[in-house]
């Protein structure tokens, strides 16, 4: 990201850090900073629109940040961490399935001011039409494009993690505009993130002319990336299809050589913004993540649960040279179960990070992403030898080990589906997409394979409380969080999520 990208994210955030607590959702801002007088001009826009971007990096008024946020909500409840000597209880709980709505965790003010940022854009940029004659309605469009789609993204993350959840698309920008209001079902929010993907996709760009700002801000690419992922959450796979086709054609993106795992693993996760990229969160060495405490320091929370490295890459006891590229020194550290991706400078399982250089970025999509996901819709619509042709195009890059090809029949499509999420789990391990990826496939025709979940559970939640949650994920709305207790206590119109009443 450039030194003048760096300072308007500082300018903007020094004026949106203000943003008080105590009322519903921390939607509002000062009175004044954000109202109409402030809208003047373009730079305002600019500066405005950058400060959506910097609000994906933040930790607003000392909470968690939303990268780290979203790494919870995707990995918490799935199959693929374990916890340590210094694990937290809230993080124990939501492992442990005996979530509480006094789980800050489950908190999503990090993500509701981001989406009241794109709605302030959204309402006030406008008025810079009339105010400053060198701003151009082309140049709204795609500000206005950029703010959208960040605000559907958000949203997607909410309605994946909470179901029905508040849907406010006009902004809070002063204390009079505070309101009060319930949750909207979790179809249409859905209805309103494809409407804002739609509306957006016309007038985004294709390029922003350099690398860091074609991958960490809103392109085309990422509309349709986002596309394909909501149409897959919603079974519409011809959509998603096309959606992903959008991409794949524009020859723009491609996988990352993995003919030498060290150039592969820098490429990819230690530099960033590889053409493998499609949107990441960009941290740097002035605003780093905040991964090390969780994931890597000595009392770190979370650690890689030692299965994934034995059974879900597996081993080649007859010729150990013979690794997946994407297991030890990239996902995770054998010695000490160490999740590598955020905290390795290489893939020799020696040079690590020190604790002032984290700043890996979060990935949100790639390439391999959207070849995986076209291979799952073209899988439920029949297409299973398509859909192995893409999968074994992932396998081929990262030198998977035999042992671990399942080798479905191309017409048994649940042995098909079984394989590509396989594939996903060695492909975006520790990429926030696991628990997102284990629920879409067991609620799909009605929740037709909710073995996938209970078999998670019986293998991961300790044998003295395996019953217990065994039973809780019979209930489909224990899926999702509970609604956290202090936004009840400020919403009266807001009802608790039924599983947990």
């Amino acid at each position: 990201m450039s030194k003048k990208i760096i300072i308007r994210i500082a300018l903007i955030l020094l004026l949106v850090s203000g943003v008080s607590c105590k009322k519903w959702l921390n939607l509002q801002p000062p009175d004044g900073i954000t109202g109409a007088a402030y809208w003047q001009t373009k730079e305002q826009v600019q500066a405005s629109v950058t400060g959506c971007y910097a609000s994906l990096l933040g930790s607003p008024n000392g909470s968690r940040s939303l990268a780290e946020m979203l790494f919870l909500w995707g990995e918490l409840r799935a199959d693929m961490l374990a916890s340590t000597t210094s694990t937290i209880n809230e993080e124990l709980d939501i492992m442990n399935v005996n979530i509480l709505p006094t789980n800050s965790i489950t908190n999503w003010r990090s993500v509701y001011q981001t989406i009241n940022y794109c709605n302030t854009v959204i309402d006030f940029a406008p008025l810079v039409l009339d105010r400053d004659q060198t701003f151009t309605q082309d140049a709204l469009n795609e500000s206005i494009a950029e703010v959208k789609t960040l605000r559907a993204l958000m949203y997607f993350y909410l309605v994946r993690s909470f179901g029905d959840v508040p849907l406010k698309i006009k902004s809070t920008s002063s204390d009079k505009d505070i309101e009060q209001i319930p949750k909207t079902s979790k179809d249409s929010v859905l209805t309103q993130i494809v409407k804002d993907l739609n509306e957006a996709e016309p007038y985004a760009v294709y390029s922003f002319g350099d690398r860091a700002s074609d991958k960490g801000k809103i392109t085309k690419y990422t509309i349709n990336a986002i596309q394909a992922d909501v149409y897959l959450w919603m079974e519409k796979y011809t959509e998603c299809v096309a959606a992903c086709n959008k991409i794949i054609n524009s020859n723009q993106f491609g996988l990352i050589d993995g003919s030498s795992s060290t150039t592969w693993f820098n490429t990819l996760y230690v530099n960033g913004n590889s053409n493998e990229s499609i949107f990441e969160f960009q941290f740097d060495n002035q605003r780093q993540n905040t991964f090390y405490p969780l994931l890597a320091a000595t009392n770190r929370h979370l650690s890689a649960n030692p299965t994934v490295l034995t059974d879900l890459f597996s081993l080649d006891f007859v010729n150990p040279l013979n690794v997946d590229i994407r297991g030890d020194g990239a996902s995770a550290r054998s010695t000490d179960n160490m999740i590598w991706k955020y905290s390795g400078l290489s893939n020799d399982n020696r040079t690590q990070r020190a604790s002032t250089q984290y700043y890996a970025h979060w990935f949100v999509y790639r390439y391999a992403d959207i070849l995986l996901m076209k291979a799952e819709a073209t899988n439920q619509l029949g297409n299973g030898q398509e859909a192995l042709d893409l999968v074994t195009r992932i396998r081929n890059r990262a030198s998977a080990l035999a042992i671990t090809n399942l080798n479905p029949n191309a017409s048994d499509k649940d042995g098909v589906a079984d394989f590509i999420l396989a594939e996903r789990a060695r492909e975006f391990a520790f990429e926030g997409k696991r628990w997102y990826d284990l629920l879409r496939n067991a609620r799909r025709n009605n929740y037709q394979r909710l073995n996938i979940l209970l078999q998670m559970v019986a293998n991961t939640v300790p044998p003295d409380r395996q019953q217990a949650a065994i039973a809780k994920f019979q209930d489909k709305n224990s899926h999702y969080f509970p609604i956290y207790y202090y936004e009840l206590q400020t919403d009266k119109q807001l009802v608790q999520n039924p599983f947990y009443k």
